[in-house]
């Protein structure tokens, strides 16, 4: 029986990501440098361990260069393009519905839960979730499952009583690692990426009602 959904947050239930690999490719383009979709989709739904765009600006241009700096211009660029952004559709269907049915509700997410906090007010959504498993929380972020195991922790429940939203590779193969069937919703960023071993694939949760989603996957 499904118990509560775990949502990823940046890029499942606001498209945060798009706006970043704007923000960077137009760093990249200031200094004459493509940043290809595929190379910016490393590191989507994990950290800049996996690809870390100042280093690599810095390789190909062969210069050194201060990255708060590069941070600052960037935060700002992002800011821009975030202004035209809203939840993803369905989202806040799915968060009502959720609440009225007696799912509970968390967040499992590789950012820092201010970062999660902020958009979770702005966006007036916050009082949907019972918990946030953030990068705060854990020693290592997705594609370890251990933001998945967190969340189910402080749920207690079990995997199979979960289901998991996520929109990356890195964010899928996390949820799996925990047992947990995953909905995978690509955005802009993460539609070209090939997805594995999902329980469902959505070009977005307004494709299919909460209710029929719970049926279709607890059917599996």
């Amino acid at each position: 029986m499904i118990k509560a959904l775990i949502f990823d947050f940046d890029g499942t239930i606001v498209d945060t990501e798009t706006p970043w690999y704007y923000a960077y490719r137009d760093l990249y383009s200031s200094y004459n440098v493509d940043l290809p979709l595929e190379v910016w989709g490393q590191c989507v739904g994990t950290g800049f361990e996996a690809f870390n765009p100042h280093i690599n600006l810095e390789e190909q241009t062969k210069r050194s260069f201060d990255h708060k700096q590069l941070e600052a211009f960037t935060a700002e660029k992002h800011n821009e393009y975030m202004v035209k952004q809203t939840l993803r559709p369905g989202i806040e269907n799915y968060l009502a519905a959720a609440k009225q049915s007696g799912l509970r509700l968390a967040i499992a997410s590789s950012s820092h839960r201010h970062w999660i906090e902020k958009y979770l007010t702005a966006f007036n959504i916050g009082h949907y979730f019972e918990f946030i498993a953030s990068a705060d929380d854990v020693e290592k972020v997705k594609p370890n499952p251990e933001l998945y195991l967190k969340a189910l922790e402080w749920l207690q429940i079990k995997p199979a009583e979960a289901i998991a939203f996520e929109d990356s590779r890195h964010g899928l193969f996390a949820a799996k690692c925990a047992g947990i069937k995953t909905v995978v919703t690509p955005n802009e960023v993460t539609s070209y990426m090939t997805f594995e071993n999902y329980d469902l694939l959505l070009s977005s949760l307004a494709d299919i009602s909460l209710d029929e989603l719970v049926k279709q996957l607890s059917a599996d």
